[in-house]
């Protein structure tokens, strides 16, 4: 599966759209500053996310988003 998600973040109050195969461990990822286009906005909190079977279908909706 690929996933499309939302977060926003817990300080700021901004939010962040991305692509994954394991939605889990990027969640982590986020959390732990591990992704620098979000490290310095974290907690970060899931609001939403889209399932796909296929990760280009996947990529062409996180475009549209």
């Amino acid at each position: 599966m690929h996933y499309v998600y939302l977060l926003k973040s817990k300080t700021a109050g901004t939010k962040y759209i991305g692509c994954t195969n394991d939605l889990k461990r990027r969640l982590v990822e986020h959390n732990n500053g591990d992704v620098p286009s979000t490290k310095n906005k974290k907690p970060w909190a899931l609001i939403y996310y889209e399932a796909f079977t296929n990760k280009y279908d996947a990529f062409n909706r996180e475009k549209e988003l």
